[in-house]
């Protein structure tokens, strides 16, 4: 697959967009985020990168309307009207026992459904549930269970929960953490196709900068405030960059 860059500019005008306006946060009267502006168009993969304690999880927590901020976080269409935004979140590698006897089926049920787990799911559930992996293509992981999945592939059942109601938007913590090589390139593929095909916009987190070049639209650079952003080459090798991660000669990750 030859990954998909998105050929809108930073203009919003006829894009759906989400609008971060000068947001700020602050702990115990310190402050954590200052004055961040960001825009994203649907359709467009944006990479949050910064080293640890830079506030991208305090970024993500506003966004999704966990943190308590100022300034404004907005969601408009196409035609430039605010709109709700719709938010799949897909959270920082969870831990499941190899032991626990919860499939993939049963996840799916307590997620989506009022019908208890321990019943047997009814065939339209079931139905429901393959039509849900299928948007990542990992309908013969519905009765595996959770905890003996791979890294990559609890991804995918994670990914395809989080598109169960189709949101505006997904966000992703550090989706390639614990992912191997080969993983991470189908994970990617798969982020790269679920944009084309659903016209969402997809931020993620990552420590991994590998994939940047590929695969991203943009690249906004974090540390209390944005540094930089950009496309990933320009970032990547930034005096910025090089200065936020304590390189020396160039920023080329």
């Amino acid at each position: 697959m030859i990954p998909f860059k998105h050929s809108r500019t930073g203009d919003c005008e006829h894009a759906c967009c989400l609008r971060v306006e000068d947001l700020c946060v602050q702990a115990g009267g310190s402050p954590i985020l200052s004055h961040i502006d960001l825009h994203m168009h649907c359709g467009q993969i944006v990479a949050l990168i910064g080293p640890n304690g830079a506030g991208k999880s305090t970024l993500i927590q506003s966004i999704l309307g966990q943190r308590e901020y100022s300034g404004k976080i907005t969601f408009h269409d196409s035609h430039g009207r605010q709109t709700k935004l719709r938010i799949g979140y897909v959270p920082q590698s969870p831990r499941f026992s190899p032991g626990d006897p919860i499939s993939v089926l049963d996840l799916f049920t307590c997620c989506i459904s009022r019908r208890p787990a321990f019943l047997r799911p009814t065939r339209a559930l079931r139905e429901k549930v393959l039509a849900c992996l299928a948007n990542v293509h990992a309908e013969a992981l519905i009765d595996k269970r959770v905890g003996t999945l791979s890294g990559g592939e609890l991804q995918r059942v994670l990914l395809a929960l989080a598109l169960e109601p189709m949101p505006n938007m997904l966000i992703l913590d550090e989706p390639l953490s614990g992912v191997d090589v080969e993983g991470m390139t189908l994970l990617m593929d798969m982020l790269d196709e679920i944009r084309r095909k659903f016209d969402l916009s997809i931020l993620m987190t990552t420590h991994d900068f590998s994939m940047l070049e590929r695969y991203c639209d943009r690249v906004v650079l974090l540390r209390g405030h944005i540094l930089r952003q950009g496309t990933p080459l320009d970032v990547l090798n930034s005096d910025e960059f090089a200065e936020a991660f304590h390189m020396t000669g160039g920023g080329e990750a």
